[in-house]
């Protein structure tokens, strides 16, 4: 084995203990989108104990952070990312909890860093860590791009967590684009008893979610609109005057993402004209559809692999969820790939069940070993021309020509 992969491994493993006690203070502090405070000290607190340059409120986000490490002059910057926001109702009754395992996704991105950063004076390129708010649901990686965050970087990298066993350990799994879509009616009080006095904001809500139903046959396989109502009224005997409704709205791409918020809005006009409630729209930022690159992929399959961790590469058929690290994937190489924490296939994301096993011993072993997995595919594209220009071309070659 190449001595600074060695020396990876040995770094890691040596900082075990402050690794393993940020993903915990993260996951007892959790903070959900934008307000991260506590996660992101944490992990510059850190990065400046071991002697690194940190930006806090990096790039206009004040829960963002960057720190740095330079290497000799010229070649390519790697960046790791680290997502530290917890998600709503998964946490201790009813509150956020870290039911994505975030904690774990910012311990190994932290780590991979000051494994490569312990290296990269021998090297041509620089290496940085950058904290990335809001992934669920706030676009911090679009807002980061928006502002200049990665204009500097040429590759970026993480690790996810999920659950299951090996299956669960994927590479190149890709991502549906999706957007966030708030639909609100406005219409008149009025007593129950005489509803011709008033205008009725439930009923265009309900008629926006049936317009919606009729046209489902006409949708892509891979279109998915999926809504609740967020405001129905105040009581059953009194007309709503307000209602809102909130939809997911998921799609091979942004362009069709476009297009399937166009024909919401559309659903929403006949709605109003239908029942007199006047409507607002309101369509979040799109998070791209995702580009694994393959050449990093395999990189990070062998690296895993060399300790002793099985990688599969995911089934083609599958429906998988969105991130905005696909905004990021059009720009530049990336890897976001899986790692599993748990053997247990009942343990699903997204709920308390997986915030208790982002805590467990088993999860943060597997943490460390994608740091150690992460830094090495980040060596091998600092010191490795011809790997670079392989994932360069890669990369060229998957990006849509709209994009371009």
């Amino acid at each position: 084995m190449d001595t600074n992969i060695q020396d990876i491994l040995s770094y890691i493993d040596s900082v075990k203990d402050e690794i393993d006690k940020l993903a915990l203070d993260i996951h007892a502090h959790p903070e959900i989108c934008f307000e991260e405070y506590t996660a992101m000290n944490l992990v510059a607190d850190l990065c400046e104990k071991h002697g690194y340059k940190v930006q806090r409120g990096y790039a206009g986000l004040e829960t963002s952070m960057r720190a740095d490490a330079e290497g000799q002059p010229g070649g390519p910057r790697v960046a790791f990312l680290a997502e530290y926001d917890a998600l709503p109702g998964c946490g201790e009754e009813g509150g956020p909890g870290h039911g994505c395992g975030h904690n774990l996704i910012t311990a190994c991105s932290t780590a991979a860093f000051l494994a490569l950063a312990s290296v990269i004076k021998d090297y041509k390129g620089s290496v940085c860590l950058i904290g990335t708010p809001a992934e669920e649901g706030g676009g911090g990686k679009i807002k980061l791009l928006e502002n200049g965050g990665f204009k500097d970087v040429d590759y970026a990298m993480m690790m996810h967590p999920s659950s299951g066993g090996v299956k669960a350990n994927l590479v190149g799994r890709g991502g549906r684009a999706s957007c966030d879509v708030t639909v609100k009616f406005f219409g008149k009080a009025a007593h129950s008893s005489r509803p011709v006095n008033g205008i009725n904001a439930l009923n265009g809500v309900i008629s926006l979610f049936n317009h919606i139903d009729m046209l489902r046959p006409t949708f892509d396989p891979q279109d998915n609109i999926n809504g609740i109502i967020r405001h129905g009224g105040v009581a059953s005997n009194i007309i709503p005057e307000y209602a809102e409704a909130e939809f997911c709205v998921r799609a091979d791409t942004m362009h069709r993402i476009e297009e399937l918020n166009a024909i919401i809005e559309k659903c929403a006009k006949v709605s109003s004209q239908l029942t007199g409630a006047r409507y607002e729209i309101e369509c979040g930022d799109i998070s791209a559809e995702r580009y694994p690159n393959r050449p990093m992929n395999q990189a990070f399959k062998d690296a895993m692999e060399a300790q002793g961790v099985e990688m599969c590469w995911p089934d083609p058929k599958m429906q998988y969820g969105s991130s905005d690290i696909g905004n990021v994937s059009i720009v530049m190489p990336i890897i976001h790939d899986y790692l599993s924490i748990t053997d247990d296939k009942s343990v699903q994301a997204h709920n308390r069940s997986f915030t208790a096993a982002a805590r467990q011993p088993q999860a943060l072993e597997m943490a460390r070993k994608g740091a150690a997995g992460l830094a090495c595919v980040g060596l091998k594209l600092i010191a490795d021309e011809a790997f670079r220009a392989e994932t360069d071309g890669y990369h060229k070659n998957q990006i849509p020509d709209f994009y371009k």
